[in-house]
């Protein structure tokens, strides 16, 4: 049985999103529940995630690839950072 590993994940939005605000509070339990590392952070300070993110918003990257966008579906996410902590 090998060793479960620590995922990073990294929430994209910005302040007045509600979509954010919906979806930080599911991403943010999910990556406690695993020990995750979580970055949160505000595309409003990046020009570049700005312009790559704009409209997508909220996007959740686990080990800096993306996963989801605009929605965060608990249970899929919840999966997808299990077997990213078993990789």
């Amino acid at each position: 049985m090998t060793d479960a590993r620590v995922p990073t994940l990294t929430f994209l939005g910005k302040p007045g999103c509600h979509l954010c605000e919906d979806a930080e509070p599911v991403v943010r339990e999910i990556a406690a529940r695993y020990g995750a590392e979580l970055s949160v952070l505000n595309i409003l300070d990046d020009e570049g995630l700005q312009r790559q993110y704009g409209e997508l918003i909220p996007v959740v990257l686990i080990d800096g690839v993306q996963h989801s966008q605009w929605f965060v579906e608990a249970e899929r996410l919840d999966a997808a950072v299990a077997a990213a902590s078993h990789r």
